[in-house]
């Protein structure tokens, strides 16, 4: 696929203006908080809270319910975060899986050879011929030493003991606890080639330069696909991997014009990768990875010794492998960066209803009237009670002015407002999100109006 399928995206001084407004928002309204920030902050981790957390889970719920449960040829599988750590050293990643440093002769702070922060925390690409170009965000010396390679696996210990045979490493990718299992799922699930394994799950990288809000972090989740084919058809399924996740962005409203796909360097590839490409999204310092999809070739099954057996034919082979592999936290900021729009004097996050945190709010027209309170209470527990349409949101704060623009500001797509009509004729007020505009409905068609709405 052309990597200059889309168009131009976003000019740099709307991206800053978005980034700056988004970040504010995402502490604001609950969406991400610094982690530890009782007790300073802690470099690379980030909490998610009420807002965020569902925003996270409505993704993931997204990608399994297209990569899995839209498919008959997929199964799913939730490996341990820590190993034997002889699967590291077979995979490569002991070996392999490492950043080149430059060191501050200064103050001896690191910094990753491709990039040095500026004053604002964006990143600049730097060559390692160019650094006397550039200062140290955090002495302001100008001399570095010459890259060296540092390893990004978070080392832990199992056990009692610290000591070099109870050494182990919190897994800086998924995709190993998905080849180890290789034969395990084979064998339960008799799958023929081509076929998929996919997970969800933490990851683990000791990132020195992070930054960006949560687009690099030390710790984040991965939604990972590896799909086994004959190796004569690896070239095929690649190209049917890329137009089948920009897809998933597109259905769920992400901006065409702010993605593109980028084609590693020679230099820049994994050590498994024969072929790699980025999706990459317009973020407010330029483009950057959303997801990586790689042609890893049959280069795990083979450093694990494993071999795929055709039950009917009996014959073995060696199956390569697509890897489509998205970071959940980089696709939760791209959307969010796309949603956010400003009109006049409200804020709108216009999220796809599939991910917005709540599906629908509702309150009473005013919060002193016990009678309206009561009826706006139970159209809350019928809507909450409705498995198609969790969650929902209750609010009865201030005028209802102020709670539309709260629910606005959020993403919810829909408010429902009990009036005073509704005690004559159990029918409510449905506010739609983008437009503002209204229709009456009655109480006992809310639940399926929404669930078409949300399919």
């Amino acid at each position: 696929m052309s990597t200059d399928l889309f168009e131009k995206g976003r000019s740099e001084k709307q991206a800053s203006f978005v980034f700056d407004k988004v970040v504010a928002l995402a502490k604001r309204r609950g969406f991400v908080y610094p982690s530890s920030e009782l007790y300073g902050g802690l470099s690379g981790f980030w909490d998610f809270g009420p807002l965020g957390v569902e925003l996270k889970n409505n993704l993931k719920a997204a990608w399994w319910g297209r990569v899995v449960h839209g498919r008959e040829d997929t199964v799913g599988l939730d490996s341990a975060i820590i190993y034997n750590p002889k699967v590291w050293e077979a995979s490569g990643h002991t070996k392999n899986f490492a950043d080149p440093l430059v060191e501050c002769k200064k103050c001896h702070s690191r910094f990753r050879e491709d990039a040095l922060k500026d004053p604002i925390g964006r990143l600049d690409s730097v060559e390692p011929s160019n650094l006397d170009k550039f200062t140290c965000p955090n002495c302001g010396g100008k001399e570095f030493t010459e890259p060296k390679m540092f390893n990004l696996m978070f080392k832990t210990y199992v056990g009692p003991v610290e000591s070099e045979e109870g050494l182990a490493y919190l897994r800086p990718e998924t995709a190993q606890g998905i080849f180890i299992n290789f034969e395990n799922i084979v064998k339960t699930n008799r799958l023929k080639l081509p076929f998929g394994i996919a997970q969800i799950g933490k990851a683990f990288r000791n990132e020195i330069t992070t930054g960006n809000f949560i687009f690099r972090s030390r710790e984040f989740e991965q939604a990972e696909l590896e799909w086994f084919c004959l190796p004569k058809e690896a070239d095929k399924w690649f190209k049917y991997w890329q137009k089948e996740r920009v897809d998933w962005y597109l259905t769920l409203g992400m901006q065409k014009n702010n993605l593109k796909f980028r084609e590693h360097e020679d230099k820049e590839r994994a050590h498994y990768a024969v072929t790699a490409f980025d999706i990459e999204h317009q973020f407010p310092w330029g483009w950057g990875e959303l997801e990586g999809i790689a042609n890893r070739s049959d280069y795990d099954l083979k450093a694990h010794g494993l071999k795929y057996k055709d039950e009917e034919t009996g014959e073995e082979l060696v199956p390569f492998v697509i890897e489509p592999s998205v970071g959940i936290e980089r696709s939760a900021f791209a959307f969010l960066l796309d949603a956010y729009h400003e009109d006049g004097d409200r804020v709108v996050l216009r999220l796809h209803p599939k991910l917005a945190p709540y599906k629908v709010a509702v309150f009473p027209l005013v919060a002193n009237k016990p009678e309206l309170v009561k009826k706006a209470r139970e159209v809350y527990s019928l809507l909450a009670t409705s498995h198609s349409i969790l969650p929902v949101a209750w609010d009865d704060r201030g005028n209802i002015g102020k709670r539309y623009f709260a629910q606005d500001e959020i993403g919810t797509p829909w408010c429902v407002t009990v009036d005073y009509q509704t005690l004559e004729d159990k029918t409510v007020t449905v506010r739609d999100r983008d437009t503002t505009k209204q229709e009456r409905l009655k109480i006992e068609d809310l639940a399926s109006h929404f669930s078409s709405l949300l399919t």
